[in-house]
């Protein structure tokens, strides 16, 4: 039997061995829920890894992360301006209106599906101040963003700096923020913040990049944490063997694990990339490639046991993961090129 050489998702791709000898050893009995001694590592360890003091926290999906920090910002009467193609408008089932009790999403624009001051101001700047308008209390932002694109420093910088002036909080959810960290060269400080301000909260993406079921609440005011305690709890995401999901994001920040991966991820894009030429929608920055692909042709590559997602009528997806095949990668793109 052939073995499909896959590119759905790196939401597929395999747990990484180091996580699995990781959960394993936690076998160890130990408190339940968050009193175990993995969790209590983890607000040094985040604080570590970003040179400022932070707190983090497990839960065990990328929506829940991104919903319990943007609840701590945003009252149920409020809104979060976040871009039309956002995971949190397009993908999470409704899940922040349920978190946040009914808070709105207000949708703005942005090349690449990036958010800058300027689309946000064209999206809430005609929002009268009054009861009888919903007023934006927060700002989401996605690293890298649905279209693969990682934001920069300077970016950020300038996000952080309108935040900060219009009193609005600033999240950053990072399903892939491993493989902007890795694009723009290794330094999740810098995929976190610009030089004149940071965000405030970061959902720190571990499955896609090798974990088994863990993601981390990154909160950069500390102070919050325990109101995020509290949310987790009520939104019935304390685990009571806590010790399993802070021992696979403790795995994969050892020795950089999670940089590894995300640059292996990275590197197999860059791989196809080479073959798509000018049918590329977007730069290839992280780990996704969107392609202008007929439906010919979609069929043609699902021939040779590519697999991947169409992407409307006229184009396709390819995710790459930490354990893509570097002959997988290549042979795809020579695929595409011989389209």
């Amino acid at each position: 039997m052939t073995m499909f050489k896959p590119f759905l998702s790196d939401n597929a791709a395999a747990v990484h061995p180091r996580v699995w000898e990781a959960m394993r050893n936690a076998d160890e009995p130990d408190n339940p829920y968050d009193g175990d001694a993995l969790s209590a590592q983890l607000d040094a360890r985040f604080t570590a890894l970003f040179g400022r003091e932070c707190a983090g926290l497990w839960v065990a999906t990328g929506t829940a992360a991104n919903c319990l920090a943007l609840a701590t910002m945003c009252a149920p009467h409020g809104g979060v301006v976040c871009h039309t193609e956002a995971h949190i408008e397009v993908d999470e089932g409704g899940a922040p209106g349920f978190f946040l009790h009914g808070a709105k999403l207000i949708h703005a624009d942005g090349e690449g599906a990036k958010l800058a001051s300027q689309g946000i101001a064209a999206a809430i700047d005609p929002i009268r101040n009054d009861v009888h308008q919903v007023q934006p209390q927060a700002i989401a932002i996605t690293q890298a963003s649905e279209y693969g694109r990682a934001y920069g420093p300077e970016e950020l910088a300038a996000l952080a700096a309108f935040a900060k002036e219009r009193r609005l909080g600033l999240h950053m959810d990072g399903a892939r923020f491993a493989n902007a960290a890795a694009y723009l060269g290794g330094s999740p400080e810098e995929a976190a913040r610009g030089a004149s301000g940071q965000v405030d909260s970061l959902a720190f993406g571990f499955i896609k990049n090798g974990g088994m079921g863990a993601e981390a609440v990154v909160l950069f005011d500390p102070e919050r944490a325990m109101e995020v305690r509290y949310r987790r709890k009520r939104a019935g995401h304390l685990q009571c063997k806590g010790r399993y999901l802070a021992a696979q994001i403790l795995a994969m920040l050892d020795e950089g694990l999670w940089l590894a991966n995300a640059a292996h991820a990275n590197a197999a894009a860059r791989e196809v990339a080479v073959g798509c030429a000018d049918r590329l929608l977007h730069p290839v920055e992280a780990n996704e490639l969107f392609v202008r692909l007929s439906e010919a042709e979609r069929a043609a590559l699902r021939a040779q046991d590519f697999a991947f997602y169409d992407w409307g009528s006229d184009s396709a997806r390819f995710v790459t993961a930490w354990n893509t095949r570097a002959e997988d990668a290549q042979a795809l793109g020579k695929a595409i090129a011989a389209l």
